[in-house]
């Protein structure tokens, strides 16, 4: 499978995230709730039939195997997050945010299906790439969207993943 602009966005802005001080499994929930935004964004989030606003605590959808004690606490925790100038909702699951996008939680198992998947054996490299990539501008271009957006991916936005398609199909003969 070919990685496109939903993975480089959601990559970028996972290392973005990270970078700015988030663990790593709360930066990929971050990177994929933000591919998953603009993406819809883009389409004029067109969908089925959708209320306006945050989802309440008690519509977040978590995992399955969580016990009733558990799933409450984690609603308990949710709140409004904000990584610079851009704000998601989301939940702490052990201790670490996890962003919410309509009513479910951006876990790492749907970053791993939705975005590294996608890159085959060579998702580490590509993450490595991302930090280099991010690291390399100041914190006042990762703290706004806007910048972050015109500086580090639409430049680049292609040619990743022209790059980082060809690196996974080449692992994979």
């Amino acid at each position: 499978m070919a990685v496109g602009r939903f993975q480089v966005m959601a990559i970028l802005q996972a290392a973005r995230a990270y970078t700015l001080g988030l663990p790593e499994e709360s930066a990929k929930s971050f990177g994929l709730n933000r591919a998953i935004f603009y993406s819809a964004a883009k389409r004029g989030f067109i969908g089925g039939e959708r209320k306006k606003g945050p989802p309440s605590a008690a519509e977040v959808q978590l995992p399955r195997a969580l016990d009733k004690k558990k799933a409450a606490e984690i609603r308990k925790s949710f709140k409004v997050h904000q990584i610079g100038d851009e704000i998601g909702y989301g939940v702490e699951i052990e201790g670490k945010p996890f962003f919410i996008m309509g009513n479910e939680v951006q876990t790492s198992e749907a970053f791993e299906r939705q975005v590294a998947r996608r890159f085959g054996k060579t998702f580490d490299k590509a993450w490595k790439e991302a930090l280099r990539i991010v690291k390399r501008y100041d914190q006042g271009v990762l703290l706004s969207q806007r910048y972050f957006y015109e500086t580090i991916y639409k430049p680049r936005r292609d040619e990743l993943a022209t790059q980082w398609t060809q690196m996974a199909e080449e692992s994979e003969s």
